[in-house]
C-alpha cells in the first residue's frame, strides 16, 4: 500500500474514530459518573428517541421547514450583498455613506432584534427571514467587496489599453477574480444562517428544529433536546460539505481556507 493511499484511508477513518471515542466517553460518564438520566441520557436512549422521531416523520418535517427558511433568507442575503458590493465598486464614494451603517448593524446580534421584529412583523415567516438575512449578509458582503478589490492591477491596465468598457472590465476581470472570495463568503454565511434560524425558531416559531428543541425542553425531554442538537449539527455540516464540494469543483485550490 502506497503512502498516499494510507493517508487517504487514515483521513477517512480519523473522523469515525473521533465520533466513536466521544460516544464511548459519553456512555462511560452515564454509566459510572453518577449523573441522572434526566440530566444526561445515555447514547442508547438518545438513539432510540432518534429512531422513533425518524419513523414518525417529526425530524424530516422540522428539518425541511428549517432548511427552507435558511435557503430563502440566505438567497435574499446573497442578492443584497452582491448588489451593494457592485454599487460600492462602481461608485467608490458610496462607501462613505454606507460604512457607518454597515459597521453598526454588523456589530448588532440579529437575535437581539427579534423582540422588535415581532412587534413589527409578528411571529410569521417575515421575522425569521429578516433574522437570517441580517446574520448572513455581512460576511458575504465583506467577502464580495474583498474579492472585487483583489484583482491584478496589470490586467486592469491592459483592459484600459484595449479600451474595454466598464461592463466588460467587470465581467472579464473583476468578477472572475472575485469568484473564490464570493463562494467562501457564501460558505461562511451559510453557517451563520443556520445559527440564526435556530435562535429565531426558539422565540418566534411553531415549527422547525429550534421550536422542536424548545418544546422538548419545556416537556423535560432531555433526550429530544440532544437529538435536536445532533440533527442541527448534521444538517449544517451536510449543507456546508455540499457547498464546499461545489467550491472545489468551480475554483479548485484557489478557495483553500484551512477548515477542510
Amino acid at each position: 500500500m502506497t503512502e498516499d493511499k494510507r493517508s487517504i484511508r487514515f483521513g477517512m477513518l480519523a473522523p469515525v474514530l473521533g465520533v466513536l471515542a466521544l460516544l464511548l466517553l459519553w456512555a462511560l460518564v452515564c454509566s459510572f459518573g453518577g449523573i441522572s438520566p434526566y440530566v444526561l441520557p445515555s447514547p442508547g436512549k438518545v438513539g432510540q428517541t432518534f429512531l422513533k422521531m425518524v419513523r414518525s416523520g417529526e425530524i424530516a418535517r422540522d428539518v425541511l421547514v428549517s432548511f427552507g427558511r435558511v435557503i430563502r433568507g440566505f438567497g435574499i442575503a446573497f442578492l443584497l450583498a452582491f448588489a451593494l458590493a457592485v454599487l460600492r465598486i462602481a461608485l467608490p464614494a458610496s462607501a462613505r455613506f454606507t460604512a457607518a451603517f454597515i459597521q453598526f448593524f454588523r456589530s448588532v446580534p440579529p437575535i437581539s432584534l427579534i423582540p422588535l421584529l415581532i412587534l413589527w412583523c409578528g411571529i410569521g415567516e417575515q421575522t425569521k427571514t429578516i433574522i437570517i438575512i441580517l446574520a448572513a449578509f455581512f460576511p458575504m458582503y465583506l467577502a464580495i467587496v474583498k474579492g472585487f478589490t483583489s484583482y491584478d492591477p496589470k490586467l486592469l491596465e491592459m483592459a484600459h489599453v484595449f479600451s474595454y468598457s466598464p461592463l466588460r472590465i467587470f465581467l472579464r476581470i473583476l468578477l472572475p477574480s472575485a469568484v473564490p472570495d464570493i463562494l467562501l463568503g457564501m460558505r461562511t454565511s451559510l453557517g451563520y444562517a443556520w445559527r440564526a434560524i435556530i435562535g429565531a425558531e426558539m422565540v418566534a416559531a411553531s415549527t422547525g428544529l429550534g421550536h422542536m428543541i424548545l418544546f422538548a425542553q419545556q416537556m423535560s425531554r432531555t433526550d429530544k433536546v440532544i437529538v435536536g442538537i445532533l440533527v442541527i449539527g448534521i444538517a449544517g455540516s451536510l449543507t456546508d460539505w455540499l457547498l464546499g464540494r461545489l467550491i472545489h469543483r468551480l475554483v479548485g485550490r484557489r478557495a483553500e481556507h484551512g477548515w477542510d
